[in-house]
């Protein structure tokens, strides 16, 4: 695929036509998402015969996390000729901690500084709060619902990040394709509303899904959580695995003592093998209350995709093999043993 130009970006300034705001798989390797220096600076050295100088070039995050995105990172890469060292997906990284280093001509992959560099600070803000929330889930089960909660070009890009940090499962079809893995998710309020009561949904329900699987019931939509709990636990009897409680804010969210109480309920009422799935508005905070007082499986949505970033520079370290830097920094590769080649 041939690189943008200046003269590529000058023409397109001056069409117009409806589309999505996000960039495509194409446009993202032509270097439409870059900033204008780069492209510029590419230019430039071509016109001063430097742009083949061979560099090498170091990229390290600006607060400590959980490192993602690489895998997406050699993708963009992969055309350009370069060797790529990196520490493994989902392993722990320390503030200003070298993370990756590519060496080769800076003409073949300078142009990729701005989206390289977004790649890997919005997956592994996204896998380390998904990782916090894992750690306090502990043994339960952690999935993901955040796709929502961000533009859908990236919503499957922040699921796989999330599964890197720890998450069990996910809601995005097209984050499931990425990863090879079944998504999950019933049905939502939507569905009970129209059907007007939940038992009814809760018995179509049944029917409709394959056998083996999970039968997992909203139960916060008309009544008190405990009374429809026991209401659809008798319908389903032994098909039921587990009920999901998402009481709004309005209502309270759903608290310590709720899942205290529903827990009793089904218990008494003979129904110990039914498990309680917790969502809205979870945080790691919550998720370690809940999980304390029975709460089996926990359903984060923003907390997740509103993770920030984790700030990536990447800076020249060497070029054609002698140690460079720009002022306030140390010439010269840095040493990391937990770099891998990865190209």
């Amino acid at each position: 695929m041939d690189l943008i130009t200046l003269a590529a970006i000058e023409e397109a300034l001056s069409e117009s036509s409806p589309r999505f705001h996000s960039a495509s798989h194409e446009e993202i390797e032509a270097g439409w998402t870059s900033d204008i220096y780069f492209i510029r600076a590419r230019e430039l050295l071509t016109s001063m015969g430097l742009a083949r100088t061979e560099v090498t070039a170091e990229i390290f995050a600006s607060r400590k996390g959980l490192f993602a995105g690489s895998e997406e990172a050699l993708h963009l890469l992969r055309n350009s000729g370069v060797e790529v060292w990196s520490i493994p997906e989902g392993e722990p990284m320390q503030a200003r901690e070298v993370v990756m280093r590519l060496r080769g001509l800076y003409g073949n992959f300078g142009i990729y500084e701005t989206p390289l560099l977004g790649i890997l600070a919005s997956a592994s803000g996204w896998a380390t709060a998904a990782r916090e929330c894992k750690e306090a889930a502990g043994i339960r089960t952690l999935l993901c619902f955040g796709a929502r909660h961000l533009h859908p070009a990236v919503a499957p890009v922040m699921e796989r990040a999330a599964v890197i940090g720890g998450a069990d499962g996910f809601s995005c079809v097209l984050g499931a394709r990425l990863l090879q893995k079944r998504p999950s998710g019933t049905v939502p309020h939507a569905a009970f509303l129209i059907a007007g009561d939940t038992v009814k949904l809760a018995r179509a329900y049944d029917d409709f899904v394959p056998p083996g699987e999970p039968r997992i019931i909203l139960v916060d939509t008309f009544k008190d959580e405990a009374e429809e709990a026991l209401r659809v636990a008798r319908a389903l009897e032994s098909g039921l695995t587990a009920i999901r409680l998402d009481t709004p804010s309005e209502r309270g969210g759903v608290t310590p003592g709720l899942v205290r109480e529903v827990r009793a309920r089904l218990d008494q009422a003979g129904f110990s093998r039914v498990k309680i799935v917790v969502s809205g508005g979870l945080d790691p905070e919550r998720i370690a209350r809940l999980a304390g007082v029975e709460a089996d499986a926990f359903g984060v949505g923003s907390y997740i995709s509103r993770a920030p970033g984790i700030d990536m520079t990447m800076d020249l370290k060497e070029i054609c093999g002698t140690a460079v830097a720009k002022r306030g920094r140390i010439p010269g590769i840095t040493e990391n043993s937990r770099l891998i080649k990865m190209v």
